[in-house]
């Protein structure tokens, strides 16, 4: 029977018994097995007391619904029992709720299910293996009273066969009855069909004479009946020669028993069906020598229904879910979702992927994270890369300009060789735009360190010098009519080499320390929903390294713009002190607004994008700023008005700075003039 529920796919049945040495024994041999086998595990355990009323047939029902996952009901009972446990079933209106499973007293018989066969159906039952035996049939239907001579329930069976009444003395003989007449044939008068277990008496004849046989043969060997060592013998004695017998029964199989006195269990199974036959009953799908054989194909239960319903306490989890088990009852779980990054490991445990994994959908295993980049068609690359080749379009076209113009007036008194330094420092920031959309590689991630401080460096180490040079040629003025020191194009050109070389040095020990490579990312992007974690590739520049790198120019920036608030008070005619103060105070602006904005994102989840954007777009700004302010107006100048790109009487240094003390003191205005 734990078989059979095996084989049907249960693991949660209930056991009902009738009170009695046949119920209990059988429901106790059945939940021992489970144990031992492991896998089907007893949700309720009932018993069936001694003369139970349809109340307490009531109460069993109900206590069997307290786990109504529960379906499969295992049975050892009574005809009596089995039939009222099946009325008790339909009061409830729990028809085809419970699926039984009958020992050999519910077989293939048609009482217990008699106008109950709707609730009966879908049951399985067993029966022990048998053959009809030759010549037990003419043996038997030949007897009669008066043959009879040693049956002494003989009497009573010619009674219940027949439906009469023998006369007995002393006994008053009911008037509703008929009498029996003793003339009455068995399998004329009456129906007849051999007993099933016929077979099995005879053989337990032929075990006792067997075992007598043998016991006589080792007490008595010399002796023709029974000698006195036979006649003191104990039962134990005597059950150990029953124990050994082995011969062939009365229907040619082997008749023998095990270690634990059982004889070879031999089962055919049946399945009660009422629908999809022309004969509904019982019907054979399997039998059971040693092992089943069950023809699940032939099986149909309630309604007809081919598929085997479930008798389970849990339903088994989806994959990617985990069981948590219930305490104490080993076929009961809860199923829990392996949730964030974690996959199914085995039936009972979740894991982590790797972070270079996420889990796959079903949750049953890790696949790689996917790897993005900034592509060129995104909006945060296109913007940029748009404003970068204006850039460079409009630098290009100043650098034309100048080179087209290079020996006029303007672009003399511009401080030529610095003013292409600071064009070339322009050209470069716009191009670092490019280097940080390109995809990362080593030599790309090699140039955008490079690149990256380079261009701001280039641009305000040459505005620096400007700035500075004017600031000490009028503040030495002040002090003396004697030119100060290094402000020669060609000691400018080596102060602004000198301050470049520094962010250049700085640059070549990164490099020493650690050489440029690329990376993959898996922690920047990785959302609490994990199908949209992404690994990002990038060079091995992190926000600080970036400020790093950036921190040089800003330094040279600040410092700048310190020099242009202390050049504020220069006369606008001399130089270009006044457009280089507005260009750093502007740079500033752009470039305190770019501190929050790059690093307000840190926890975006697009955060590369957005700080790579920010980055290239200030540098652009910065350098629009620059060319914008210094350099825009003296093009518009050369190439629209050439009249006023004439060549001013030259002043003295000792003029300029009389001219200076004299618009101080508010004297005189000064006349327009290119200080060389």
């Amino acid at each position: 029977m734990l078989d059979i529920v095996r084989a049907l796919g249960w693991n949660y049945v209930s056991t009902l018994a009738s009170e009695g040495n046949y119920g209990e024994s059988g429901v106790e041999a059945f939940m021992q097995i489970s144990r031992e086998a492991g896998g089907v595990c007893i949700a309720q355990s009932v018993k069936i007391p001694r003369e139970p009323t349809a109340v307490e047939f009531d109460k069993i029902i109900t206590r069997l619904m307290e786990t109504s996952n529960a379906r499969g009901v295992i049975i050892f009972a009574n005809e009596d029992d089995i039939k009222r446990v099946l009325e008790a079933a339909k009061r409830a209106n729990l028809t085809g709720h419970f699926l039984f499973v009958g020992s050999d007293s519910w077989g293939a018989k048609s009482s217990p299910i008699t106008e109950l066969e709707d609730v009966a159906e879908g049951a399985v039952t067993i029966l022990p293996k048998r053959a009809s035996i030759d010549g037990f049939d003419q043996y038997f239907v030949s007897r009669s009273l008066e043959n009879n001579r040693r049956n002494i329930w003989f009497n009573e069976f010619w009674e219940d066969d027949f439906r009469c009444k023998l006369t007995r003395p002393g006994i008053k003989v009911d008037p509703e009855k008929k009498k029996c007449t003793g003339e009455e044939r068995i399998g004329q008068d009456s129906t007849y069909e051999q007993e099933g277990k016929v077979q099995f008496v005879i053989d337990a004849v032929y075990v006792v004479a067997y075992a007598l046989h043998s016991m006589h043969l080792d007490l008595c060997p010399s002796s023709a009946g029974v000698c006195s060592d036979m006649d003191q013998v104990e039962g134990r004695l005597l059950l150990d020669y029953i124990r050994a017998v082995h011969f062939n029964g009365s229907a040619g199989t082997s008749v023998l028993f095990n270690e634990n006195g059982d004889a070879p269990g031999r089962y055919d199974i049946f399945q009660f069906q009422m629908t999809n036959h022309s004969h509904p009953g019982y019907h054979v799908i399997g039998q059971w020598t040693n092992n089943l054989k069950l023809n699940l194909d032939e099986m149909q239960w309630s309604g007809g229904d081919k598929s085997v319903p479930d008798s389970i306490c849990s339903s088994p989890c989806n994959p990617g879910e985990r069981k948590k088990m219930v305490k104490g009852v080993p076929c009961c779980w809860h199923c829990e979702l392996c949730d964030g990054y974690q996959y199914q490991l085995d039936e009972f445990t979740c894991e982590t992927c790797p972070s270079n994994m996420r889990p796959a959908p079903n949750r049953t295993t890790c696949c790689p994270t996917p790897i993005i980049k900034l592509e060129w068609n995104s909006p945060w690359a296109l913007v940029p890369a748009s404003l970068a080749l204006l850039g460079i379009v409009a630098t290009s076209a100043v650098v034309i300009t100048f080179i087209r113009f290079n020996d006029t007036p303007i672009v003399r008194a511009t401080g030529r060789e610095l003013s292409y330094v600071l064009l070339t420092g322009i050209f470069l920031i716009y191009l670092i735009t490019f280097l940080m959309i390109a995809e990362p590689g080593a030599v790309a991630c090699a140039f955008r360190r490079l690149l990256l401080g380079l261009g701001m460096a280039i641009t305000y180490s040459a505005m620096l010098t400007k700035t500075n040079r004017i600031y000490r040629i009028f503040e030495q003025g002040k002090r003396s009519v004697t030119p100060p020191k290094f402000i020669s194009p060609t000691s400018q050109l080596i102060i602004t080499f000198f301050l470049i070389s520094v962010q250049v040095l700085g640059v070549f020990v990164w490099f020493g320390v650690v050489p440029p490579h690329t990376i993959i990312d898996y922690e920047e992007l990785r959302p609490p929903n994990p199908d949209l974690a992404r690994g990002i590739l990038k060079c091995d520049m992190s926000d600080l390294s970036i400020i790093c790198c950036l921190s040089y120019s800003i330094v040279l920036m600040v410092t700048c713009t310190v020099y242009a608030v202390k050049s504020r008070g220069v006369p606008e005619t001399f130089n270009e002190a006044k457009p280089i103060g507005f260009t750093m105070y502007t740079t500033c602006i752009i470039w305190l607004a770019f501190v929050p904005i790059f690093f307000g994102t840190a926890k975006s989840t697009e955060k590369m994008f957005i700080q790579t954007a920010t980055l290239t777009i200030s540098m652009s700004l910065s350098a629009f700023v620059s060319l914008g302010m210094l350099y825009m107006p003296k093009v518009y100048v050369i190439i629209c008005h050439p009249e006023q790109n004439v060549q001013k009487r030259k002043r003295s240094f000792k003029a300029v700075v009389k001219a200076l003390n004299e618009k101080q003191n508010g004297e005189t205005k000064i006349e327009p003039d290119r200080l060389q």
